[in-house]
Parts: structure tokens; sequence; C-alpha cells
């Protein structure tokens, strides 16, 4: 069974090129320091080489990855999706019922999402407990912190994050 992975167009364009350096540049330096460390003589005790082989299972585990979810991927143009409803790609202004403060988020995915940059998981907490909220409903998602609640004030569609 395969999980499809929701991500935005963006998301989607910043894990290849992501993909595209490792396995055109990064693939290519290590293997080039890979063979500068074996000149050295004993990989027994050749620390440059026993960083270069680990540095290497790191690129590869990390190619792998990528293209895992870029395989997976469900690619969803975040300007195309409607505004009715909270769904993946929405822009969110949401009021804080406890401070009164308004925060606005962008549901992603998983492997974009950035709090400190105003998007958020459709798999978090919150964003599970937002999805197909409409203007003027109630949020209430318990987080590690406790429980929270929030007012949807405003559904937009956009590039936020």
């Amino acid at each position: 069974m395969i999980d499809r992975i929701p991500m935005s167009v963006r998301g989607n364009k910043k894990l290849k090129e992501e993909l595209l350096r490792l396995t055109r540049v990064e693939r290519l330096d290590v293997v080039k320091a890979i063979e500068v460390a074996r000149e050295h003589g004993d990989l027994k005790e050749n620390a440059e080489y026993h960083a270069a082989k680990e540095r290497q299972g790191m690129i590869e585990a990390r190619i792998m990855d990528l293209k895992d979810k870029l395989g997976r991927a469900e690619v969803i143009d975040c300007l195309q999706v409607s505004c009715k409803r909270v769904v993946f790609g929405t822009v969110v202004v949401l009021l804080d019922l406890d401070t009164d403060e308004e925060v606005t988020y962008q549901l992603l995915g998983p492997e974009e999402s950035e709090v400190k940059a105003g998007s958020i998981s459709v798999l978090s907490p919150i964003g599970r407990s937002m999805l197909s909220k409409e203007e003027g409903d109630e949020v209430v998602t318990k987080t590690p912190g406790g429980t929270r609640e929030f007012e949807v004030v405003e559904i937009k569609t956009g590039d936020f994050a």
C-alpha cells in the first residue's frame, strides 16, 4: 500500500532540487573525498576515509528518502484550492480564544511545514483539527501544552509560507 504524501508545487520543486544537488554534486564530491582518503594508506585508522564513508551513507540515505517521498507525492497547487473549507494548501487566520491573538498558518505536508515560516503540517494535531472547518467554526485541539481553542477567522488561497 502506497500512502500518498500531500505536497505543494513549491515543496515538490524544493525536494527535486535537493535530490538533483545530492545526486549531481554531493555524491560526486564524497566519492572524490573517499578516493583522496584511500591514498593516505591504512584504512583502519584513516579518520578522513571513515568520515567520508559515513557522509556517503547519509547522502545515499537522503537520496533514497527523497526518491520515496517524490514517488508518493500528491502535488497540489495551493493557488487552486477552494476557500470554502480548510483544506491542504489554504492559508488560515485563527483567533486564539485564550489570548485574543490572531495567528496565520498555511496547511502543508509534513515534509514542508515550518512553524516559524508560518506553515504547519496537515498531520499535526492543530492541522488535523482544522481540516474541513469553515469561517466562524471553533477549532479545539489537544497539544502537548494542553487543550487550545481557536476560531477560524478567514480562509484564503495563496502561497503564504
